[in-house]
């Protein structure tokens, strides 16, 4: 007797080579945000309002370049577009931003803001300044579907996925805050970008690559993939299409060398272990010396700080033949955190071993710790959970991972 061959189940999100206008969700107030639309959804948005084809198609290059270029969020200083055409616009569109909670500002410069969505979601993100480079920490969900044990976010439960113009908006704000309008490629302060905020970005994936894309474009923002960088605790079915499809810089967070102690602390490890993820980077697009992938690796006192451990994660890196940084991240204490920081000496000894084998790993300085936005510190204040209610999140997510 024979029996029918399984038919392998496809990766999540299979790619259409037809392009598809995403659906136009009105907000509260019933007008449709144009920030985040591609251009095409853009032209489309205003055709669906009786806009002439022709007419829709110049409209949306126009609106494309004062959203994008110029930072406008009001259709009455679009001075291209007719006096008339601009209550029309106001009528059915807006442009808009998140709204600001509260805003904070660290002793060294970081900058943290809590932002509400329009249905009333919180979320964070984080500018970090340095001589030589702006860096905006992007979120990419309200809360967090993972639960690394080191991580305050981690202990969220997962509310939504920000969708494109959520993780645009953050973006826009940023360049607000730092009167970087219009657009331009030399003297920004923001210059970098991370997404390293709330939530693991490849389980938002379309809204993260949308977003992105937004933000790349050269008619607009402009900022080049080169200055992007996508972390991932390692959702390995979604890292090649990330090469693929969005191409920015990748960062792995890492955090342990062995199966038991990554097990525990990185539990997604359970689904897709170390062998597994250290294969994917090897064969993410793009990767050389040139674009190396970035490994986080949080420094754990008793944990994973030992001699051993740099020297196994050494030969793990030379074993996969991976251009690769190793960001030496120390603890970022948080209330109720079940680990402790390791001793800078011990930092120090471990940093040492993996530069003496010729693969940089510099120690991250801590930045913003006195306002929570190191880190693994995001977690808007609006959730406080008891540790046994952090306990049975833990145990839901990690039944969840199977």
């Amino acid at each position: 007797m024979q029996t029918a061959s399984v038919v392998p189940m496809p990766i999540p999100g299979h790619i259409d080579p037809v392009p598809v206008p995403r659906a136009l969700v009105p907000r509260s107030d019933g007008r449709i945000d144009l920030l985040g639309l591609s251009k095409m959804d853009l032209r489309m948005a205003l055709e669906t309002s009786q806009l002439d084809p022709k007419q829709a198609k110049l409209r949306a290059k126009q609106l494309w370049h004062w959203i994008y270029n110029r930072g406008v969020t009001e259709f009455s200083k679009m001075t291209d577009i007719s006096k008339t055409m601009q209550p029309w616009l106001e009528q059915r569109f807006v442009i808009s931003r998140p709204d600001v909670v509260e805003a904070q500002v660290s002793t060294d410069g970081t900058r943290k803001w809590l932002l509400r969505s329009d249905d009333g979601q919180d979320y964070e993100m984080v500018f970090i300044p340095d001589a030589d480079r702006g860096t905006l920490c992007v979120s990419s969900q309200v809360g967090c579907t993972l639960n690394c044990r080191f991580c305050h976010t981690g202990t969220m439960r997962l509310v939504r996925n920000l969708t494109p113009g959520e993780i645009v908006g953050q973006v826009m704000l940023a360049r607000d805050a730092l009167g970087e309008w219009p657009s331009q490629p030399d003297g920004r302060m923001l210059t970098n970008i991370v997404m390293m905020g709330m939530g693991e970005p490849l389980y938002n994936f379309d809204s993260v690559r949308d977003g992105l894309k937004i933000i790349m474009d050269g008619d607009g923002i402009a900022l080049s993939k080169r200055r992007i960088t996508l972390s991932t605790s390692g959702v390995v079915p979604m890292m090649a299409r990330a090469g693929a499809e969005i191409g920015v810089n990748l960062a792995v967070s890492l955090h342990a060398v062995t199966k038991e102690v990554r097990d525990e602390i990185v539990p997604l490890n359970r689904k897709y272990g170390i062998e597994e993820l250290l294969q994917a980077c090897a064969d993410y697009p793009g990767a050389n010396n040139a674009r190396r992938i970035t490994f986080e690796y949080v420094m754990l006192k008793d944990k994973n700080d030992s001699d051993n451990d740099a020297r196994e994660l050494v030969r793990l890196l030379r074993h996969y033949d991976l251009p690769a940084k190793v960001n030496l991240i120390p603890f970022n204490p948080w209330p109720g955190a079940p680990y402790e920081c390791s001793e800078p000496g011990r930092i120090k000894a471990f940093s040492k071993i993996i530069f003496e084998s010729g693969i940089s790993a510099p120690t991250r300085t801590p930045r913003g710790r006195d306002i929570d936005a190191a880190c693994g510190q995001l977690k808007t204040a609006s959730e406080k959970k008891s540790r046994a209610e952090l306990d049975k999140l833990a145990e839901e997510k990690q039944a969840a991972l199977g």
